[in-house]
């Protein structure tokens, strides 16, 4: 039956009936879009001819206004084009509503395990597509409307141990950093040949991990050092990974700021690198050089300009505002707007924007898949595999069979913390709620605080209440004495290192120093549970506590998690992806940009408190019978490294099989090793099972300045295969001809 709309108008309010008649003009305009088809949205157009027929129908202010990643809808024949309005996830879908939260991105490095984080970030992706989804389906649905373009992954490196955004990054290293990031980017972007998922934007680019005066900041690094330990895991996921855009940050390279330095954003990027996305500036890049680095010197013009014809293509409102100002003066040419307006649009309409919804593969993904089971599963696994066992003198793990008493302690222990750039999560566990759940009613479970993380400060309106500290940590103290262990949870959280905000030192913050030391010497069977994304200086905790955990700011399952690794549910084999030094002492001036100056596991001086690499577990493994398909090689050559791996022990577990290299050549300065490859694996026990990784000869190159190039140098090379880049196993010379 057929009904008219005079009839629809006599079956209901007046109300309904015009949002009715809305929606059916709405339909047939949409559909008379469609059947028109300018070139532009013709779906079986090749997207190149796609992309230059939309260019030819903007105005200059159209062009504009489209450069601004937060500017207004702009209709182009009929259809509207809505600003962007990138979003983020780091560890999870940043969403006004609750999504899943994994561990934070630091934790992911500590997996080693890249196949692992890819499937985190297809997770990830499955989520913000199905947030996409249900807004582009009803336009009322739930929370945020944000698009597809991703400020995702952060892949800068830990050089500095006080960088406050630890947390977002994977490593100090640059390949370990490389083999994450790409399969984090992959994840993301999908598999489809013609659609892009979600497009992944790498951050920040390049040189950057001082939050201190990071607007004005100039970081003097040599050639060498940029192209050798600053820049491979960009290139890696660039050329390897296909990240469809990048961030300029905010700090200069040797005076030039990033923003407006074309052999960064140009010369390496899209000419060396072949990028063919787009690069987009930090929030307020262009300002950061009027009111910054370049203030005085420099109008909103001129650095719109500049920006544009360095290779920045993407910004905010300064790029709508003064784009044609910038084109009137002569900053900018028009050649180059309209390259920046491809490499922007033509990753848009990748990503499906200018299709029929229903026509892209992606759009199947149903709003119903958010927090998953499954998900949340996933997430517990990733806590589980990033948990570094520092230290155990045989009480791990602990069999709840033999206890009566626990006492959980520490301002960490019912504390969630999820860090920067995730999500909300629902139920998150906390390390206190996790043990709890593991104990049940077997064994009693008592709680101190026993100390704070970060002092409370007295503010206009705001005296924070008395607390005697010497009290709560007697308290604490008194709860250990009279327990079979102590579980003391200290670390770090949100308010010590975050963006913005550097650490001054690697020493526990507020009284958790005097916290731990009373715990231990009230009961020697503790059991420590550092909490924290930057490396925490424990000497004392080192020499004296039964066990040492890492535990990351583990994601909504980390109570689970930590409570599965104490009590044996799952055996540890997180490695450490950063030095975790010595002491403050052991640390270079973090104004020097020269790893050589004894930064990071390849230069440091002394001896760690724990190395790169380093993770123990509950059984142990054997190394033997070094093979290498060649010895002698050339440059072109892939070198083929076996290796059998025997656990010995009387559990399943996974070990980390690293390979680093040594150069033997004299003449320049390089690194003490440098990993080149690495492969986590599942032993069972008394089981032997053979590693194989392959090592590209061209990755014992150096970075040649005077050629502009990376060379080989013919002579002798050290493979070393270990647990740790301190733990090497067996070794073998290889010569380069």
């Amino acid at each position: 039956m057929i009904f008219s709309l005079f009839q629809i108008f006599n079956m209901m309010n007046i109300n309904k009936f015009f949002k009715i008649l809305i929606l059916v003009l709405n339909l047939s305009l949409t559909s008379s879009l469609w059947a028109q088809k300018p070139d532009f949205l013709s779906q079986n157009l090749d997207v190149n001819k796609r992309v230059t027929d939309l260019i030819g129908r903007l105005s200059l202010k159209q062009k504009a206004q489209l450069l601004n990643h937060r500017g207004t809808t702009v209709v182009v024949d009929g259809f509207s084009i809505r600003a962007d309005q990138w979003n983020q996830c780091l560890h999870g879908v940043k969403w006004t509503e609750p999504t899943t939260v994994f561990p934070t991105s630091i934790a992911f490095g500590a997996t080693w395990n890249p196949e692992l984080i890819h499937r985190v970030a297809t997770v990830i992706s499955d989520e913000a597509r199905a947030i996409y989804n249900g807004w582009k389906m009803d336009p009322n649905f739930r929370g945020e409307h944000k698009g597809l373009i991703y400020r995702s992954p952060v892949i800068n490196i830990s050089r500095n141990p006080y960088w406050g955004r630890i947390n977002e990054i994977y490593s100090e290293d640059p390949y370990l950093t490389g083999r994450i990031g790409v399969a984090f980017v992959k994840g993301l972007q999908g598999n489809d040949p013609k659609y892009l998922k979600l497009a992944s934007t790498l951050k920040h680019y390049a040189v950057n991990n001082v939050e201190v005066g990071r607007m004005q900041l100039s970081a003097e690094v040599s050639d060498r050092m940029l192209f050798e330990y600053w820049l491979p895991h960009f290139r890696d996921c660039v050329v390897e990974g296909k990240a469809q855009s990048l961030m300029a940050s905010y700090n200069a390279i040797n005076g030039t700021p990033n923003n407006i330095n074309h052999f960064l954003l140009t010369g390496i990027l899209k000419e060396r690198w072949q990028h063919e996305g787009f690069v987009v500036s930090d929030l307020g890049g262009v300002r950061t050089m009027v009111e910054g680095h370049e203030k005085g010197l420099m109008s909103y013009p001129e650095a719109v300009g500049r920006s544009l014809m360095a290779g920045c293509d993407f910004s905010d409102a300064e790029f709508e505002q003064y784009i044609p100002e910038a084109i009137y003066n002569g900053y900018l040419t028009e050649e180059r707007l309209n390259d920046a307006l491809r490499r922007v649009l033509t990753v848009r309409m990748r990503l499906g924007e200018f299709d029929e919804f229903n026509t892209v593969p992606y759009s199947k993904i149903s709003p119903d898949i958010i927090m998953a089971k499954e998900h949340r599963q996933l997430s517990l696994l990733t806590a589980e595999q990033s948990i570094v066992l520092l230290k155990n003198n045989g009480i791990l793990p602990l069999n709840k069979n033999k206890l009566k008493r626990v006492a959980v302690i520490g301002p960490y222990a019912d504390l969630f913390n999820h860090g920067n750039y995730g999500g909300i999560p629902l139920s998150p566990v906390k390390p206190l709620q996790g043990i709890i759940n593991e104990l049940g009613d077997q064994v009693e479970v008592i709680y101190e605080k026993g100390g704070e993380i970060v002092f409370p400060v007295v503010r206009k309106g705001f005296i924070p209440p008395y607390i005697d500290r010497a009290v709560e940590i007697n308290k604490a103290a008194e709860a250990a004495k009279k327990s079979d262990v102590a579980i003391l949870f200290i670390g770090t959280t949100t308010g010590i290192e975050i963006e913005g905000m550097d650490r001054k030192t690697l020493n526990l913050a507020g009284n958790q120093q005097q916290l731990l030391d009373a715990v231990m010497a009230a009961n020697p069977n503790t059991i420590v549970v550092l909490m924290s994304a930057g490396p925490l200086a424990v000497p004392t905790a080192k020499k004296r506590a039964a066990a040492i955990l890492q535990g990351w700011w583990p994601g909504e399952e980390g109570g689970t998690a930590i409570a599965n690794v104490i009590f044996g549910k799952y055996n540890p084999a997180g490695r450490l992806p950063y030095t975790m030094y010595e002491s403050d002492a052991q640390v270079p001036p973090v104004d020097i940009y020269d790893i050589s100056a004894g930064f990071t596991y390849m230069y440091l001086k002394g001896i760690p408190q724990y190395a790169f690499g380093y993770g123990l577990s509950y059984t142990k493994f054997n190394y033997s019978n070094l093979r290498l398909s060649k010895k002698e090689v050339t440059a072109q050559e892939v070198i083929k490294v076996d290796v059998d791996v025997r656990n010995i022990g009387k559990m399943n577990g996974d070990e980390v099989v690293q390979l680093y290299i040594r150069d033997l050549n004299k003449g320049y300065v390089h690194p003490m090793s440098e990993l080149r490859g690495f492969k986590r694996v599942s032993i069972p026990a008394n089981e032997t099972k053979t590693v194989s990784i392959e090592l590209p000869v061209s990755s014992l190159a150096y970075y040649d300045s005077s050629a502009g190039d990376f060379r080989t140098i013919p002579g002798k090379y050290e493979i070393l295969v270990g647990a740790a880049s301190n733990d090497i196993r067996l070794k073998s010379v290889i010569t380069l001809k």
